[in-house]
């Protein structure tokens, strides 16, 4: 039977953009309705790596000076303000993300078997991201080791690892029988399973009901992201603080580490792209020349973009160069780039085991474990952020699932914007190796353009 009337993804999902861009915005939308007020946050990314650079500098130049230990007296309350004022809205933020996008997902599913064949290869793509993480980031950090002037970069003193659970206690440990108690120990693992079985929940409700709690997560997300916004708007002044304490301890250390720190990352978000062209040739039987010639220009746009949804028009022409039907590519790649993230992952554990590494704590494989579990339903609910607001909510509970210190964060989140060029570019390199795949598990049952 010819099926010619496979619905648009763009009526259902607006995707978003999955980072700043070049100008910092971004706009939160309801997924699944008509779009309410907005909130616009507009991000200082470079003023941001400016304070980065200008607080190593000033570090550099007054270790050994008398005006040091003043400045530091002044400096270090202020860092550890805005640090705190990073971290208070994690959890509601997460919360409320997580049901929206889990929510969003559910309704995806209803559209029918191509949607469910989607989304089948997006969770296995993430699955898949997450596991190479795991296995390839140590082993990467054994071969080209975090630098040895950096023991004292990017952790303070007084920054406390959890401790790391035992499997008995690891398996105890996801359910929690106190929600609030378990907010206040920072427990994300438990908190984040709730919140994905509440969402999933929610999609199951009668409608008038499930919008109800939908808009009052819709609102207490806008919420939170007015107040990240602003913490997020002072983010020059926080980190000039942070890092001239940490090149006061480090010294040259500080910039060698977060240059090895952002090579060996973005190597995470590469093995995603690898597979990326694997999944095409392998799974979408593609030539590699000619799939590797038709992303070029979709390639191109990520890079200078850094969004996936700029560079929807383009993802969408490499998909028609490449055979992909219009009724495929005009459904999966709206949809794709509204609720996937390939990279979330792999370069979000990458970043949890760097600090792992740099704390000095130990990584198990229950500790991997657990923020593989993280990592997997939080790339759903943050697909939508800013990138600089997504280093934050996404890496910030996988690394308390794992027991790794976030204050490392506040100081990486200024050079987030080098990584997130992989990021773009592997994502949308996966999002058109993905479309050509459902085109191709779909059969005889759309007939073929031209």
């Amino acid at each position: 039977m010819v099926r010619r009337d496979l619905p648009r993804a763009s009526g259902a999902i607006r995707p978003e953009s999955e980072g700043p861009g070049r100008n910092g915005e971004h706009h939160l939308t309801d997924k699944a309705q008509e779009p309410v007020e907005l909130v616009t946050i507009r991000l200082p990314v470079w003023w941001t790596f400016g304070g980065l650079i200008a607080g190593l500098t000033l570090g550099l130049l007054l270790a050994n000076s008398v005006w040091l230990d003043p400045l530091l007296t002044v400096a270090k309350p202020v860092g550890t303000l805005w640090l705190r004022a990073l971290q208070m809205t994690i959890i509601p933020l997460v919360a409320a993300l997580l049901v929206l996008g889990i929510s969003q997902m559910a309704q995806a599913a209803k559209a029918g078997k191509v949607a469910r064949t989607m989304l089948g290869l997006i969770f296995a793509a993430l699955i898949v991201s997450g596991l190479l993480s795991a296995i390839f980031m140590p082993m990467l950090l054994e071969a080209f080791p975090i630098p040895e002037a950096a023991s004292a970069m990017l952790v303070a003193d007084d920054v406390e690892v959890q401790a790391v659970p035992v499997i008995g206690d690891f398996i105890a440990s996801l359910i929690a029988p106190n929600l609030v108690a378990a907010a206040a120990e920072t427990a994300m693992l438990p908190l984040t399973l709730f919140f994905a079985l509440f969402a999933v929940a929610i999609s199951r409700l009668p409608d008038g009901q499930r919008m109800t709690l939908i808009g009052f997560f819709h609102a207490l997300a806008n919420a939170m992201l007015t107040i990240i916004g602003w913490v997020l708007w002072i983010a020059p002044v926080g980190v000039f603080a942070l890092a001239l304490g940490v090149a006061a301890r480090s010294g040259g250390g500080a910039i060698v580490t977060l240059a090895h720190y952002i090579l060996v990352v973005s190597a995470m978000g590469g093995l995603v792209l690898i597979g990326a062209y694997l999944l095409a040739i392998f799974g979408a039987r593609m030539s590699p020349a000619r799939f590797a010639r038709a992303m070029i220009p979709a390639q191109a746009v990520a890079v200078s973009t850094q969004s996936s949804l700029a560079s929807l028009p383009a993802m969408l022409d490499s998909a028609k160069r490449l055979g992909v039907r219009d009724a495929t590519a005009d459904f999966v790649l709206p949809l794709a780039v509204a609720i996937f993230r390939a990279t979330s992952p792999a370069m979000n554990m990458a970043v949890a085991i760097y600090v792992a590494h740099l704390a000095g704590v130990e990584l198990t494989p229950v500790t991997l474990l657990a923020g593989i579990a993280v990592a997997l339903v939080i790339s759903i609910g943050s697909v939508s952020l800013p990138g600089s607001i997504s280093f934050v909510v996404s890496i910030g509970p996988i690394a308390l699932a794992m027991g790794v210190p976030v204050e490392p964060l506040a100081l990486l989140v200024a050079v987030e914007m080098l990584p997130d060029i992989m990021r773009t570019l592997a994502n949308v390199t996966m999002n058109v190796a993905v479309t050509a795949n459902v085109d191709k598990t779909r059969g005889d049952d759309v007939e073929p353009v031209g």
